[in-house]
This record gives C-alpha cells, sequence and structure tokens, in this order.
C-alpha cells in the first residue's frame, strides 16, 4: 500500500465494478439501478477495491465491498471501509448495515457487531440486497457512526 490511495465515484466504470463483484461471487444484479452508490479505492493507477454505501435516511447500507485477490492482506480493505464510512457520515448516516455470507470475522475486526435482521430499519430491510440478492443466511451486521 503506498501514499496514494484516493476513493473515486464509480458510476463511470459500473463494468469494471460488475467484473470484480461476479469474479467473487458477489451480486451483480442490481448495480446499475443505483450507479451512484459505488466507489473505487485506487492504490495510484491501480483500482484495488470497491464497494457501495447506500443511504436511507440516517441509515445506510454499507454493500459490495470486495478486493481483488492479488491485493488482498495488504490493508485495502480495511482502508476502502474506513473511507466508505465517511462518505456515509457525510451523507447523514448514523448507522451502518451490512449482509454477508463470507467476511463476518473481517467486519467484526472493522467494528461491526453482529444482528438480528428483525432489528434492522425497514428502508435497509427493503433494499433490494436484503429483500432478495441476499440470502436469509447471510450475517447481518452493524456499526453505529453517529456520535452518542
Amino acid at each position: 500500500m503506498t501514499d496514494a490511495l484516493s476513493l473515486r465515484p464509480a458510476a463511470d466504470s459500473l463494468d469494471a465494478v460488475e467484473r470484480l463483484l461476479a469474479a467473487n461471487d458477489l451480486p451483480t444484479a442490481d448495480v446499475r439501478e443505483n450507479p451512484g452508490c459505488f466507489y473505487a479505492l485506487f492504490d495510484g493507477d491501480r483500482r484495488v477495491g470497491v464497494g457501495g454505501i447506500e443511504v436511507h435516511g440516517d441509515a445506510g447500507l454499507l454493500r459490495s465491498v470486495v478486493v481483488p485477490e492479488s491485493a488482498r492482506g495488504d490493508g485495502y480493505g480495511a482502508d476502502l471501509c474506513t473511507r466508505l464510512e465517511v462518505v456515509a457520515i457525510e451523507a447523514g448516516v448514523d448507522d451502518l448495515y451490512l449482509l454477508t455470507t463470507t467476511a463476518a470475522a473481517f467486519f467484526a475486526a472493522q467494528g461491526y457487531a453482529t444482528v438480528d435482521r428483525a432489528d434492522v430499519p425497514a428502508a435497509i430491510r427493503e433494499t433490494t440486497q436484503f429483500a432478495s440478492l441476499c440470502p436469509d443466511s447471510a450475517t447481518c451486521m452493524e456499526k453505529s457512526l453517529g456520535s452518542e
């Protein structure tokens, strides 16, 4: 990892977002329905991760966070999460939710805690990710971003 990390909107590179998600068995069906929510993390000119933030009032959905296999283990995933959380905070999000089938330990290390799906705000439960793309067996997690 270098000092040249930057988070950039990915609306103009959705093909690359979809390829990276598909290569990592993450859903791509709704990527083009909400293109403005996606961001790419770059190390210089090299794309080292993508992820998204859906804002629903003061709640948000962290989604589709992935780092290419070749860039794993270098801290890009944690950096990407931190930067996406800043985007969420700037958009007025107090609580950020996610679903994961394979990365619960990673997200726990980033400060996310497992919560029951029933305790998630309705606006988040009604997203495509919750309603149809992620299986009921996915781990639901939450992180408070707001000051308490």
